[in-house]
């Protein structure tokens, strides 16, 4: 196997990052290829929300790189039992709320009728949410003295003109959001930057109003989240329609792991050991941790925990802030540790395993109901390592 004796330099590799146009610190998807090929990663997973048309795009691009493009989903959901118990899962501000990926999807494929209406409902239930948030702040910063003349469509124009994609590619999110009205404030003398914001805040800016990654943030939690003006409630997919999705999309249904990304820790992730068998009650049998979030004491924990349990682990950075951090996965307080480092190179490897396998019509990693196929992982380990480490082998 690959990378399997101590000592050896285990490739870089990330199951998770948000593509444009997906609110992204990237700007188009060459410029996210291009940042992945610069640090010499051989894999790298796109894990878009709401929509997957820049999938063919990403594609061909990290092909051309020589680098293999995983596909991934990210969705959120809600549980209404856990909600109605007030259990925070892996959203530390919304009992019951569930982020959900999935992994080694075929978006290429035909879609069944159960994935279609899926999706639908997806992209039909943000947009409308994102249309009524981007009227709300309209009206609201009109009130405080800046027409801005914002709606829906000239921000998602922006964004599409921004990513050079079809404008039909585009799902708002609060991110876009925030950065459009960060950006018409841009175009005010400081001074009445900071005198709209006050009014639209009740109250002053407490950030530097020239750092626009900062105050888009700012404007995001004082102005879009829950009890702020132009807060509109999210429209959750339950649990089980998107884990249908997943696997009506030829995937593998993945928990992302918040771990000490919040402290405390949510109660539905702690102790990891309960964790794990938790995913595995719900017919979960692969996780992700994103370990720029978390403690690289806390990043072994559980990884010890799930790969103890039998789930494969991966890991990616998400990159869906401003900020270009790396695409090599690291923690929090430094690099990853050995032990995780191997076992993320694994979990990868058993996702390209599975997106080759059942693009041929084999079993991969789970069956088309989530259950672990008869495969041996330690053959699928062996099957993805040389699948990335000689992308030729998948043409």
């Amino acid at each position: 196997m690959i990378a399997a004796d101590a000592g050896e330099r285990i490739p870089v590799v990330n199951t998770h990052v948000h593509v444009p146009p997906n609110f992204s610190a990237f700007t188009t998807v060459d410029d996210a290829v291009g940042a992945a090929a610069a640090e010499g990663a051989l894999a790298v997973g796109i894990s878009n929300f709401f929509d997957q048309q820049v999938y063919g795009r990403f594609a061909e691009a990290a092909t051309q790189a020589g680098i293999v493009p995983l596909y991934g989903l990210e969705f959120i959901t809600l549980d209404h039992d856990l909600a109605a118990a007030g259990v925070r899962v892996n959203d530390p501000a919304n009992p019951g709320r569930l982020y959900l990926c999935g992994k080694g999807i075929a978006p290429f494929a035909p879609r069944s009728e159960a994935a279609a209406r899926i999706a639908a409902a997806i992209r039909t239930g943000n947009d409308e949410r994102a249309a009524q948030m981007v009227d709300r702040l309209a009206a609201r910063f009109a009130e405080c003295g800046l027409d801005t003349g914002l709606d829906a469509a000239s921000v998602a124009a922006d964004v599409a003109a921004s990513a050079g994609v079809p404008v039909e590619w585009v799902s708002l999110q609060e991110r876009h959001v925030a950065r459009a009205f960060q950006r018409a404030l841009a175009e005010l003398p400081r001074e009445k930057r900071a005198s709209v914001l006050a009014k639209a805040y009740g109250g002053p800016s407490g950030v530097d109003l020239d750092d626009a990654g900062v105050l888009q943030g700012e404007i995001r939690s004082r102005l879009i989240k829950v009890g702020t003006p132009g807060f509109v409630a999210e429209v959750p997919l339950s649990f089980a329609d998107a884990y249908r999705y997943v696997l009506e999309m030829g995937g593998i249904p993945t928990y992302p792991t918040l771990a000490d990304g919040v402290s405390p820790v949510c109660p539905f992730e702690d102790p990891a050991e309960r964790l794990a068998a938790q995913l595995l009650e719900r017919g979960i049998h692969a996780a992700e941790l994103i370990p720029m979030r978390n403690t690289g004491a806390c990043v072994d924990a559980y990884v010890a925990a799930f790969t103890a349990a039998g789930i494969v682990v991966m890991a990616g950075t998400e990159h869906n802030t401003p900020d270009r951090i790396p695409i090599e996965v690291a923690c929090a307080d430094g690099p990853l540790s050995e032990f995780a480092r191997r076992a993320f190179w694994e979990g990868t490897c058993v996702v390209a395993a599975h997106q080759y396998e059942v693009a041929a019509g084999r079993p991969g990693y789970v069956d088309a109901t989530g259950a672990r196929t008869d495969v041996a992982v330690a053959d699928l380990v062996a099957l993805g390592a040389r699948l990335i480490t000689n992308p030729q082998e998948q043409q």
